[in-house]
């Protein structure tokens, strides 16, 4: 019996919300081997990534941003528990983030894509637009979009068991409705 393969996408640009997803998706994957990872990073042609500078956006950077994440991946599952081998692969493409995820995610036949939110808002959004908001858009799978959690942490109140004799069975109210008039029917009367 074999075990069908779930590909999932990892968007990661190295910055903390794409920590948050490789985190979250590392959690599935260790849980559920069945989900193999395919970790991106979309280098910018233009820009690269600014930790790590070089002259020259190529095919060159593109497998030392490889080897890295390859290298992070390793150090992120270190001695975790496992039920299973744990199955990633690491992609770098030189292009569009949103574009390159979603070749990606089409290539692969993703069932799932987890991406980090940088929370941009405003005219920065308008002027740089949103891989995460496109992603989600133009998916053709579910998206886990990940954050960072800000809600306050709460203690849940403990569940205590009722040691109270427990009332007798009180049955339901019988009723008919006949010409718009609901009519009590008594709990002797048979239910037909």
């Amino acid at each position: 019996m074999s075990t069908q393969h779930v590909q999932v996408v990892v968007a990661y640009d190295f910055s903390p919300s794409a920590e948050q997803a490789l985190a979250r998706a590392i959690d599935v994957a260790c849980r559920a081997p069945q989900h193999v990872l395919h970790v991106i990073a979309a280098v910018d042609a233009r820009r690269g990534f600014p930790m790590i500078p070089t002259k020259q956006i190529d095919y060159v950077y593109a497998e030392k941003i490889q080897d890295m994440i390859a290298g992070h991946i390793k150090d992120l599952l270190g001695n975790r528990p496992s039920r299973d081998v744990v199955e990633f692969y690491v992609h770098a493409r030189i292009g569009q983030p949103a574009e390159q995820i979603l070749d990606l995610a089409y290539e692969v036949g993703a069932d799932l894509v987890f991406i980090g939110s940088h929370g941009i808002t405003g005219l920065e959004r308008l002027m740089l637009g949103s891989v995460s908001e496109r992603v989600v858009r133009e998916a053709k799978c579910p998206v886990m979009v990940v954050r960072e959690k800000t809600y306050a942490n709460v203690e849940l109140m403990k569940i205590v068991p009722n040691l109270e004799e427990h009332k007798k069975y009180t049955p339901p109210h019988r009723f008919s409705y006949e010409n718009k008039t609901a009519i009590t029917r008594p709990n002797e009367w048979p239910i037909s």
